[in-house]
């Protein structure tokens, strides 16, 4: 390997290396503002100047500067040193030095290296240029007069979001960042241009003068708004939640999140159920633990042990579904399920249910075909990798279903399922590009395996992958992207029924009416409450949205910053969450719920902690053991050639913004619907 002196210390470096990257190898830290790890190189700040012998007799920018072997460079030499403090004494010319009223305020790269690098006063009198503010919509603030012209920004929304709308304009001193038509910033990624500023020229505008990040307490946990379980940091004060920032994770989100992760958080506070209720003469009045629970009893006792239902929704965690499981099946009744979208299954194949490939893998595809699946809004950090392909490997995407507004292009295939036997067949246009690649995938979206051919859809989807040239007995191009974090953890829990699997509404209308039983929805709200009518329901949530109004009873739980949950993403990765606060009101995790239930009816569940709810799920599945380690199989045993029927899709996310009970109550996401969605509807 080539090596470098860096400060008098030999290292050995790879090809394509910078110098800045042989620096750090070195141990040597190299100041930057414009440079970063995951965009493109600008060499714009000039701040990481280095000293090279036998080089340029002036500093050279180690971002930019290729490294070769036998290079000397020098970090801290007399030179570097002036001129860096140069670098910063004209960033700093213009800079208005709000930093008491600056939300970046004791998280702001230049005040950091000002300290190290800048002098004491300014040698300039001049007066400071002013620039006006810009308008990038209702998640991001601008304070351009601090901007130092570093082109982060840019460069992430060019190539990470896929979107053009932000650019450098002007030359010189009249260089300004702006959105072209001062229009809003349309990507579900929009929010990580905050992080990226080194400066405080964009904040965030939800966030704007609540407090400074040392009042703050920082927790590390993950996302529950998609499937794809990004790593975050949430930071409260009391038991508010202020910010969500992303935390790096190579394996999952790289170090991006959703603007609906990041900013959806003020729905925490908005429309919570922090008492229990019961319904008396058609109205919800106020109650306590007690009495609801009794209540409860007596009615499932009336209507039936063995006829007791429970359904999951878009948050339920593990513990809960093993807890609701476990109780359920302790009266005698194993009519539970999680698929409130109808969404077919191959039940005992966990392989038509994952993302078999993992989400790391995308970024390699030469090709992808995806099925009913809109991935911008259903996993958008998953969707930055799709465009990653797109740039890096020429990735040639085709789409069967509606046409899309996705941030790279694709072959528009078809909108009817039936052109999977077209595919298989190799009659379609897009077999060729499938069949030839060297690493082709497959997605499917959940638009597609909730209508009637579902089962049939993943049957001859897994046989198109096995006929595709890099299916191995290791790996698996198979990726089922389920919208919702607590699908695939439900599915390896077997908390589903064969007798939901056609039509869950129309299954569960039929149990109802012939048995009026008492219902359980685990913070459910996707479900067609007419669906309902005739049964005792039993809402636990955390947010009074559509079921919870229709409810005989409301139990309050905990959201999923006030507990500590286990989800699986889409890959099967095991996650934990961590609590960031305590719980509101008198809302009670729902394990707890069910173990009091289980005494009172006399079906001993045999939990009586945390710790042994956890030791019951490893029991029943005992992936739950590996957190955070994907155990996925390569078989595709049930693939098949069906015979699909002409069936024309629809995507079931219609807005992303405001899709579960959390961001429905965000007035944030609100805003983003009237000014991002609205407004390009009209257009």
């Amino acid at each position: 390997m080539p090596t470098i002196t860096i400060d008098d210390k030999k290292v050995e470096f790879e090809n394509g290396m910078t110098v800045m990257q042989a620096c750090e190898l070195a141990g040597a830290e190299i100041p930057r503002f414009c440079y970063h790890e995951k965009l493109s190189i600008a060499g714009n700040c000039r701040m990481c100047l280095v000293e090279m012998e036998k080089g340029p007799p002036k500093p050279v920018a180690s971002c930019a500067m290729p490294a070769g072997d036998g290079m000397v460079i020098k970090t801290d030499s007399e030179m570097v040193k002036k001129a860096r403090k140069g670098v910063m004494e004209f960033l700093l010319i213009n800079h208005p030095l709000d930093c008491p009223i600056c939300d970046q305020g004791g998280e702001c790269d230049l005040q950091d290296q000002a300290l190290h690098y800048g002098f004491d006063k300014s040698r300039y009198e001049e007066n400071k240029r002013a620039v006006k503010n810009k308008h990038m919509g209702p998640l991001v603030s601008t304070i351009m007069t601090r901007c130092i012209h570093c082109t982060r920004c840019v460069r992430f929304s060019t190539e990470v979001a896929g979107v053009d709308d932000l650019g450098l304009l002007g030359r010189g001193e009249n260089a300004e960042i702006t959105t072209y038509l001062e229009k809003t910033i349309d990507s579900e990624l929009s929010g990580n241009v905050i992080d990226l500023c080194p400066v405080g020229a964009l904040t965030s505008k939800p966030y704007s003068f609540k407090s400074r990040p040392w009042e703050l307490t920082k927790t590390e946990t993950f996302d529950v708004f998609d499937g794809v379980g990004s790593s975050i940091r949430v930071d409260t004060r009391g038991k508010q939640v202020l910010r969500v920032l992303p935390r790096i994770n190579e394996d999952t989100n790289e170090e991006w999140i959703s603007d609906k992760t990041r900013f959806a958080i003020d729905g925490l506070s908005r429309q919570r159920l922090d008492k229990v209720y019961i319904k008396e003469d058609d109205k919800l009045k106020v109650s306590d633990w007690d009495s609801a629970l009794n209540k409860i009893k007596d009615e499932i006792n009336k209507r039936g042990k063995d006829k007791t239902i429970s359904l999951s929704g878009k948050f339920t965690d593990a513990e809960t579904i093993i807890a609701s499981k476990l109780f359920s099946q302790g009266l005698g009744s194993d009519l539970f399920d999680c698929r409130f979208d109808n969404a077919q299954i191959i039940h005992g194949e966990n392989e038509s249910y994952k993302f078999n490939s993992s989400i790391q893998e995308v970024e390699n595809a030469d090709a992808i075909l995806l099925v009913g699946s809109n991935p911008r809004w259903e996993a958008s950090v998953l969707n930055a990798r799709i465009r990653k392909a797109f740039i890096d490997n020429n990735c040639k995407v085709g789409l069967i279903g509606p046409s899309l507004d996705l941030n790279y292009s694709y072959d528009k295939i078809s909108e009817s399922l039936d052109e999977l036997n077209n595919i298989l067949d190799k009659k379609s246009k897009f077999s060729e590009v499938l069949f030839n690649a060297k690493n082709p995938l497959i997605i499917v979206g959940t638009s597609a395996i909730n209508t009637n051919e579902g089962s049939s859809v993943l049957k001859i989807c897994a046989e198109i992958a096995k006929k595709l040239p890099n299916f191995s007995e290791s790996f698996n191009p198979l990726n089922i992207l389920n919208q919702d974090i607590s699908r695939v953890g439900s599915l390896e829990l077997g908390f589903v029924n064969k007798i939901f699997d056609e039509d869950l509404e129309k299954k569960l209308k039929e149990e109802i009416t012939l048995n009026k039983p008492v219902v359980f929805l685990l913070g459910l709200d996707e479900i067609n409450p007419r669906s309902l009518e005739g049964s005792f329901v039993v809402y636990c949530g955390h947010h009074g949205d559509v079921n919870a109004q229709h409810a005989n009873i409301i139990l309050p739980t905990p959201a999923y910053t006030e507990k500590s949950s286990t989800f699986m993403n889409i890959e099967g990765r095991t996650i934990q969450t961590s609590r960031c606060h305590n719980p509101l009101g008198d809302a009670k995790e729902e394990w707890k719920i069910f173990r009091v239930l289980s005494d009172l009816l006399n079906c001993n569940i045999e939990f009586n902690n945390l710790n042994d709810v956890r030791k019951k799920l490893i029991n029943e599945n005992n992936n739950f053991l590996a957190i955070l380690e994907i155990n996925n199989s390569s078989t595709l045993s049930f693939s098949s050639k069906e015979q699909i029927k002409n069936q024309n899709l629809s995507y079931n996310i219609n807005n992303f913004y405001m899709n579960d009970s959390i961001s429905r109550s965000s007035e944030t996401m609100a805003n983003c619907t009237h000014e991002i969605l609205n407004k390009a509807k009209a257009s």
